[in-house]
């Protein structure tokens, strides 16, 4: 019971569901996503951390980036409702224009200005 308290607190803001969706289609870091999202860096971090804490997403060092992706390891649950958000997503003007955006992101220009 918890877990899926954590896991509906952290789906209840858009942001979140944004950066899942982004996360569907590949690793990303902190800069590309504030990018995307076009919000602030430090904003995208505490979205992360409460993903994390939901265990709905994971990270790893690569050089100087910290890249974060899809836990799909995760609980069942978690499972269903995240492929729900993806299916209830694809069609959402927003959601198309931040993937849009994330496939034309190069992170060696963006996060080394």
């Amino acid at each position: 019971m918890k877990n899926l308290e954590k896991v509906l607190k952290a789906l209840a803001d858009k942001n979140r569901i944004r950066i899942l969706k982004l996360l569907q289609i590949r690793k990303m870091c902190v800069c590309e996503l504030a990018f995307v999202l076009g919000i602030t860096q430090p904003s995208v971090s505490r979205h992360l951390k409460k993903l994390k804490a939901a265990c709905l997403i994971k990270d790893e060092q690569e050089g100087l980036w910290t890249n974060y992706f899809l836990n799909k390891t995760n609980n069942p649950c978690c499972c269903v409702l995240i492929k729900k958000i993806y299916e209830w997503l694809k069609t959402d003007p927003i959601v198309k224009k931040d993937l849009g955006k994330a496939k034309k992101i190069d992170r060696t220009k963006l996060c080394c200005r």
